[in-house]
């Protein structure tokens, strides 16, 4: 009879336990608490979204997709002067304060054989500590093939940098290929997609390219990866820059046009 009490005890003190965690459980944060800032970069250029689950941070905003645990789409602004090499310390990762139905614990990548892909790269982020440790929400973060990570995925990135210190200002837009039956990782189900894409559109002249890459790693060029705004639209269920005048999405969304961009 005492066991039972206790085992009962117990069992209520779990249930409780569970309960003060789902309602109440705040996570840490990464975020500037002094910042008033909550718009990344204009809402012209703000895609839509297919879940309505919008989150804004200081130095980059997001669509989170709580049924495949990641963000559908990540945007953020990159300048000349986000363009340093200060050396930060690279923080753990957290789950995102502010994404309402708790974004996918890190855990779930340990052991699956897959990085923790940053959507906003850290290293466009350098500038300041706050911009950087914000890229380690984990809402901010992929299951990328670690080749794919450290190599093609890699390189666009930096070429992306390349091309704001060569333009100026650029509005990048990027996330993973969201859809039924991809393989899941960890306790949560985290989808694994098999292509990414990564679209960046100069301010100065509007220009656009976009980019659809398989989720392997790959010696082909990028000019190879590139594809039509439209194409990844139809995949992903996203209009990308819907507030932008049709005759504009026409003519730029329809084809791919890399004059202009040195690569």
């Amino acid at each position: 009879m005492k066991n039972r009490t206790i085992y009962t005890v117990l069992f209520l003190a779990c249930v409780i336990g569970f309960w003060l965690f789902e309602n109440f459980y705040s996570p840490a944060t990464y975020s500037n608490p002094e910042s008033s800032n909550n718009e990344v970069v204009s809402g012209k250029f703000l895609p839509t979204s297919t879940t309505g689950d919008i989150v804004r941070h200081e130095h980059y905003m997001l669509s989170y997709n709580e049924p495949f645990e990641q963000a559908e789409w990540v945007l953020y602004e990159l300048k000349k002067s986000h363009l340093t090499y200060d050396d930060r310390k690279r923080p753990y990762f957290i789950e995102d304060p502010k994404v309402k139905t708790k974004s996918a614990d890190w855990r779930n990548y340990r052991g699956s054989g897959f990085d923790r892909g940053h959507l906003c790269p850290a290293g466009d982020r350098r500038f300041s500590e706050y911009a950087y440790n914000e890229t380690f929400y984990t809402s901010n973060i992929s299951p990328q093939d670690r080749d794919f990570n450290a190599g093609i995925w890699n390189r666009l990135e930096q070429q992306v940098r390349y091309w704001c210190k060569s333009y100026g200002d650029l509005v990048v837009i990027t996330g993973g290929i969201l859809k039924d039956g991809l393989e899941e990782i960890g306790d949560e189900d985290v989808d694994v997609p098999e292509a990414f894409y990564k679209i960046v559109l100069r301010k100065d002249t509007k220009q656009v390219l976009a980019f659809l890459m398989p989720n392997k790693e790959s010696q082909e060029p990028l000019q190879h990866f590139l594809v039509p705004i439209d194409s990844i639209e139809k995949q992903t269920g996203i209009d990308f820059f819907e507030k932008q005048t049709q005759t504009w999405q026409d003519g730029v969304e329809s084809g791919v046009n890399a004059s202009g961009w040195k690569f």
